[in-house]
């Protein structure tokens, strides 16, 4: 059997909060310290992070649906080695899977040939299902907020939701484009605060990434941040990220390789399918 696989979903309640971004460069810290990394995007139809890297895949999860290639048909090379799995852009069915073709692609990711050390779900924003059940999938679900008002409110909404639909009770917290420590232990307090009057849930700082025009910089040169800039403010607290991510422990019993993501996959569409 392979070795366990320690998978993270990145999600967050709306858009424009930076949240591919934090995938991307998550994956490549990780990298960079040895790890074997898969990233998948998980915006099934609203695919970014070929998009963010300026990558071309000639095909995509649609084609692994379709049945036209096999899954390590589509992976493609990321900055610092990382394995991706590219999604479709632009094709509506693809954001409308419903709960069997999401376990249709998850399954398919049984037949990696390779070995990972992590694996990072970049889930689209939001709370459609494909969302809750691949975070439901995880050994671990990272939501990344900003100090907008409506992400916060959002964020509070997808965890909610994850909650009640999923039984999801544990949450870790990454603050995003703020600009000191203390703005970030602030915002997270006030996250917290309402998440534990209202929700049995247990939400966990994780740290913060600073705004950083650096950053930008990279975006715009369709590059990660810890790939162009590794001075940069932003990629230092991302090599930060990676290094708490690394003491996060895999818990007892997990199987080996992905196939412990499957069968998570079709447990959480079960359990859903249940609740409603």
């Amino acid at each position: 059997m392979s070795k366990p696989v320690k998978v993270i979903a990145v999600t967050s309640g709306k858009g424009g909060v930076g949240k591919t971004n934090v995938s991307v460069n998550l994956a490549c810290q990780l990298a960079r310290k040895g790890q074997r990394v898969l990233l998948m995007d998980a915006d099934l139809g609203l695919a970014n992070v070929d998009i963010m890297l300026g990558l071309r895949p000639k095909w995509n999860l649609a084609h692994v649906l379709d049945g036209q290639c096999g899954i390590d048909d589509i992976l493609i090379k990321g900055p610092n080695g990382i394995d991706i799995i590219p999604a479709a852009s632009g094709i509506k069915k693809m954001a409308d899977l419903g709960a069997d073709q999401n376990v249709a692609i998850v399954n398919a990711m049984s037949a990696l040939s390779a070995d990972y050390d992590t694996m990072i779900v970049d889930t689209a924003a939001g709370i459609a299902d494909s969302v809750v059940t691949f975070s439901a999938a995880s050994h671990y679900v990272l939501v990344v907020v900003t100090d907008d008002l409506t992400s916060m409110a959002d964020a509070y909404a997808l965890i909610k939701v994850m909650h009640r639909d999923a039984g999801i009770r544990h949450f870790k917290i990454l603050r995003n484009m703020v600009e000191t420590r203390e703005q970030a232990v602030d915002g997270f307090k006030r996250l917290q605060e309402v998440a534990q009057r209202f929700l049995d849930v247990n939400l966990e700082y994780t740290g913060f990434i600073p705004r950083d025009p650096l950053l930008i910089k990279a975006d715009h040169a369709q590059k990660a941040v810890s790939e162009l800039y590794p001075g940069a403010n932003a990629s230092l607290a991302f090599r930060t990220l990676a290094e708490t991510v690394e003491k996060w422990p895999l818990p007892v019993g997990a199987k080996g390789g992905v196939e412990f993501f499957v069968d998570r996959v079709v447990s959480a569409n079960s359990a859903m399918g249940a609740a409603v």
